[in-house]
């Protein structure tokens, strides 16, 4: 069994903006009693202005709140056996970056295509997300590959509890070691 197969596990769910990402984790961390971190929550001031203002983020923009986000699973391991983190995660070395001094993380990449996730951005009310920015998150996408080994993709095109589900038994399979 690999030492990424045992209990003080964080999930990352990752993925664009409108993937289900929060709505996945708050429904997986209540029926699962584990701890959720929304990512969101993580980012400087500085960041939350600039997206609330129309404006993508750039890599820079995101180096403190990705050093925020490796500290928090960090943390999560230490206190909680099974943790949920909420993070975009777009570009590997962002992967990269949380996975540093973190053995035990894994991701459920929330996978949909361009149209599905537009359509659910444009009946969003009251989140500072503006769906002209999905190009932009598109464009910075860099979709897991093979090479990456702790990465689970979960298809968004089917209805909301089947996702949770399948999320569920993903992350159950990890523990488990079966996975």
């Amino acid at each position: 069994m690999s030492d990424t197969h045992h209990s003080n596990h964080v999930f990352v769910l990752m993925g664009v903006s409108g993937s289900g990402k929060s709505a996945v984790a708050s429904a997986v961390a209540y029926k699962l009693d584990i701890a959720f971190l929304d990512g969101d929550f993580l980012h400087p001031r500085s960041n939350i202005n600039k997206m609330a203002e129309g404006h993508a983020l750039n890599d820079e923009d995101r180096k403190p709140w990705l050093k925020s986000l490796n500290d928090a699973v960090f943390a999560m391991q230490r206190t909680n056996l099974v943790s949920l983190i909420v993070c975009s995660a777009l570009k590997k070395h962002y992967r990269d970056m949380l996975r540093d001094n973190n053995k035990n993380l894994s991701f459920l990449y929330m996978k949909g295509d361009f149209d599905l996730i537009e359509s659910r951005l444009k009946a969003r009310k009251d989140h500072f997300f503006k769906p002209q920015m999905l190009i932009s998150q598109f464009e910075a996408l860099e979709e897991p590959n093979s090479d990456e080994k702790d990465v689970y993709p979960i298809d968004i095109s089917s209805s909301l509890d089947e996702v949770i589900n399948h999320s569920i038994k993903i992350i159950n399979s990890i523990i488990s070691g079966e996975n």
